[in-house]
């Protein structure tokens, strides 16, 4: 594991909460560096689809009999029409049918028939025409796709979690509960705000200070992407919380409950909040993930006012003040963001127009 970040280096400037070529870097090119987990893996079975969004991009989530799930661009080649809209839940599906031109493909994304093939001008090669497919596997209790062609290793990603948590990360769960809310501030407030240790007990302290306990009792682990406070849960066992890149938090509870909370860009000052709820299996009824459900959303509706009220206050010169040695996660995490800054070309994190000009690029 690595050593706890320096103190005394500076927070990201306000600008970067700001700025729309930020926005664009953040979804064009940061986000391709990583895996991003879009459903639970109990969402889909053999035999079934699942057409999603993410980051504005159409998928489909495929799972061919006596195959593995399958993730591609939800377009069909020809066109580029999508095959399916979005659902909420998979659906049956022996084969995709382009309701534009009626093209057919199987669950592989191999091109099975074309509609009047004979009438193309040049020879026609089904062959050439199979589906844009994405990296995609099951790892732990989600699927992860990757929307470039190389991400840093999942291993990597998820290192810390398959190391600290290897029983709760690979026993049978099943969702219980999700919900998406819109957030007036710009998704690295948001993040930033989800990995501050350093508020939890002033601003949460009926609602996560129960949770996390007493602040002497806070340990945190790092490793290359991955951060981590673990803290002893009143309940007995520890309670942890992971924050990994690009935008993602991972809460475990001793009894093996989890949740998945993201943070998803959508404009320089808006993003979406994502929460996943997965129990083991049986574990939890319908009553209690509901009322599970509703506990969380109280702190989270406490953090939102306060990540709102912090986008009022980024305006373009803003500086945050000294870190605290609670506020350690925040750094590990800005460390690892300037250093993607730093590999795309951008070496300075100041607003100079080569640094714009570069994160435009």
């Amino acid at each position: 594991m690595l050593k706890s970040p320096r103190l005394n280096q500076p927070f990201l400037p306000g600008w970067m909460y700001r700025h729309e070529a930020m926005h664009q870097w953040d979804c064009r090119v940061y986000a391709n560096r990583f895996w991003h987990p879009v459903a639970a893996a109990t969402a889909l079975r053999p035999g079934q689809t699942l057409a999603i969004t993410l980051l504005h991009q159409p998928l489909l989530l495929t799972w061919p009999d006596n195959g593995k799930p399958r993730a591609f661009r939800n377009r069909c080649p020809h066109r580029g029409v999508a095959f399916q809209a979005d659902r909420e839940t998979a659906r049956s599906c022996r084969r995709l049918i382009c309701p534009y031109h009626g093209w057919t493909y199987n669950l592989d994304g191999t091109l099975q028939s074309a509609a009047r093939e004979s009438g193309f001008e040049t020879g026609f090669d089904r062959q050439a025409w199979g589906l844009s497919e994405l990296s995609c596997r099951i790892q732990g209790p989600f699927i992860w796709v990757a929307l470039a062609e190389e991400p840093i290793p999942l291993e990597q990603q998820l290192a810390l979690i398959q190391t600290t948590a290897a029983a709760a990360w690979s026993r049978a769960v099943e969702a219980c509960g999700r919900t998406r809310r819109s957030l007036n501030c710009n998704w690295k407030i948001a993040h930033d705000n989800t990995l501050d240790d350093y508020h939890v007990a002033i601003a949460h302290p009926t609602t996560l200070h129960r949770e996390q306990g007493p602040v002497r009792d806070y340990v945190h682990h790092f490793s290359r992407y991955v951060n981590l406070l673990e803290t002893p849960h009143p309940d007995g066992g520890p309670f942890q919380t992971f924050g990994l890149p690009p935008w993602t938090h991972v809460l475990i509870w001793p009894d093996g409950r989890i949740a998945l909370l993201e943070f998803l860009p959508e404009q320089p000052l808006q993003c979406t909040m994502q929460l996943q709820l997965l129990a083991p299996t049986g574990a939890v009824n319908t009553v209690e993930a509901e009322a599970w459900l509703e506990q969380l959303l109280i702190f989270l509706d406490e953090d939102k006012a306060l990540v709102e009220a912090a986008q009022r206050g980024y305006d373009e010169n803003f500086q945050p003040g000294p870190a605290h040695q609670l506020e350690q996660r925040i750094l590990h995490w800005q460390s690892l963001y300037s250093e993607q800054l730093s590999e795309a070309g951008m070496l300075k994190l100041d607003r100079s127009q080569e640094a714009i000009s570069a994160l435009r690029a």
